[in-house]
């Protein structure tokens, strides 16, 4: 089944251009021109990926992404007329994986939507039988088979994007990584943004997983000055 794309934008020679190129490319596409319907379609249709204006009638896209977050983890792209790093930080903190400025190049939203959804469907020979990390005495668990994070048993509601970095600091704990390094391996395309969304990203995953997050000294991500982060061994 063709993976299930969403476009939002209340500028309807957009939704036109990103229709047409994406259902080029084999993709089922849903539109929504304004907040509310695409909270709507979301819940209606369950799309696969979401790209999502941050200006919308209604409901401004920042609070969509938000009301989406609380109710499920699929990859959404954030389109931004704006350049002002704020809005692109914010857009990042309420739980959207990645964001694209305006005016923007078909070919780059096409790529990172590629990007998205093969990451998001690839699963190796080996991570398809069950695998699971422990760390700390089993106070945090990462479910390869089922991409779930579990905190003192409890499941951890992490961003897909969240999921993707601490599982791969996790699966390779121990060595260092520059956020350059992270952007290549996580993200998985030629970044056209700034590094800044690796902290952001890294932070919120922090929040999430760091039972004492408020405290500087970490459990599980730690920082390296000057060098990157790293996931602590097991």
């Amino acid at each position: 089944m063709e993976p299930k794309i969403l476009v939002v934008d209340d500028e309807p020679a957009i939704v036109e251009i990103l229709q047409a190129n994406l259902e080029r490319d084999g993709y089922t596409v849903v539109t929504a021109f304004d907040g509310l319907e695409a909270l709507a379609q979301a819940e209606r249709h369950q799309p696969d990926l979401i790209l999502l204006d941050c200006m919308l009638p209604r409901l401004d896209g920042f609070e969509v992404c938000r009301k989406l977050r609380n109710r499920t983890q699929v990859p959404i792209l954030m389109l931004t007329a704006r350049s002002e790093e704020i809005d692109k930080v914010l857009g990042l903190e309420i739980g959207a994986d990645d964001y694209i400025t305006k005016p923007f190049s078909v070919r780059e939203v096409m790529a990172r939507v590629r990007a998205q959804l093969r990451r998001q469907s690839f699963v190796s020979a080996d991570e398809r039988e069950p695998r699971q990390l422990s760390f700390n005495n089993g106070e945090l668990q990462i479910d390869l088979e089922l991409r779930d994070v579990f905190l003192n048993g409890r499941s951890v509601n992490l961003s897909y994007r969240e999921y993707e970095l601490v599982q791969f600091l996790a699966c390779n704990a121990g060595q260092v990584f520059s956020r350059e390094d992270l952007l290549k391996h996580v993200w998985g395309y030629e970044y056209y943004g700034d590094v800044r969304t690796v902290d952001v990203t890294i932070r919120r995953a922090r929040e999430k997983i760091e039972p004492e997050s408020v405290n500087p000294d970490y459990k599980y991500i730690l920082t390296r000055r000057g060098h990157g982060y790293y996931f602590v061994k097991a």
